[in-house]
Formats: C-alpha cells, sequence, structure tokens
C-alpha cells in the first residue's frame, strides 16, 4: 500500500466517523434547547418583573413632582384635593387604583405618592411591598 492509498484510506475512515456522529447528534440541539427553555422563560420573567419595578419608582417619582407642583399653586383650603387630583391625574388605571397621595406643609409643600408593584402585568396581582416617592417646593406668593 503506497502512502497516498493510506490517506486516502485514513480521510475514508475519518469521514465515516463524522457522518456517524452527525447521525447520532441530529436530536441534540432540540434536546438542549428544550432543556434551557424552562430557565429562559424564568430569567425572562424576572428581568420583566425588574422593569415593572423601575418604571413605578419613575411613576411615583413623577406622581409626587406634579402633586407638590399643583400643590404649590393652590389655596390652602383647596391644597389636599388639589395636589391629589395631580398626583394620580397621568397614572394609568393599573397604578391609580391603589395609588395614595397626601400633600401638607405651608411656606414649604410636601407631596408623598406610596404606590404598589404590580406582579408581571399591571392590574391584576400586586407585589407586598410599596414603592414610595417624596417632592418638595416651595409655596408661590401671589404677585398683587
Amino acid at each position: 500500500m503506497t502512502p497516498r492509498q493510506a490517506r486516502a484510506r485514513v480521510k475514508g475512515f475519518v469521514r465515516s466517523l463524522a457522518k456517524a456522529s452527525h447521525a447520532r447528534d441530529r436530536g441534540q440541539v432540540t434536546v438542549e434547547f428544550l432543556g434551557m427553555t424552562p430557565l429562559i422563560i424564568v430569567t425572562l420573567v424576572v428581568v420583566w418583573q425588574f422593569v415593572l419595578l423601575g418604571y413605578t419608582y419613575t411613576l411615583a417619582g413623577n406622581a409626587a413632582d406634579e402633586a407638590v407642583r399643583a400643590g404649590t399653586a393652590a389655596e390652602p383650603g383647596e391644597r389636599e384635593a388639589v395636589c391629589q387630583e395631580a398626583g394620580t391625574d397621568k397614572l394609568s388605571d393599573a397604578w391609580q387604583a391603589d395609588a395614595d397621595v397626601s400633600c401638607g406643609g405651608s411656606g414649604f409643600v410636601t407631596a408623598d405618592v406610596t404606590l404598589h408593584v404590580p406582579v408581571l402585568f399591571p392590574g391584576a396581582f400586586n407585589l407586598p411591598f410599596t414603592v414610595h416617592a417624596h417632592a418638595g417646593a416651595v409655596e408661590e406668593e401671589d404677585g398683587d
């Protein structure tokens, strides 16, 4: 047997091993993907829940800012009602239903907003903890 023939036989043997290995591994990718699917889904759910938590913090801060802004321009007797309305005005129904807005102070008006963090879908269920935001501003004076 010549060296050329030996190389040809070795190449043929390697090709047959590769084909046999490929035939055995045919469904391996599918099995691995199915095994990873629950982990992928749990990861996506956790990431989405953190997005909702961050969004709730953003909404609470904005609601407190809006409430205190409206409260500084309102008459002292109307401040609480105006403040609550302004604090919940731009919240969607899912967050507005359980929102708690309170305003107080004279000279320096403060607003406190408490929102519940939803679980996966806003409006369905809430986590057992809340998000708090606080804002304050100096009361506006009449220019009369």
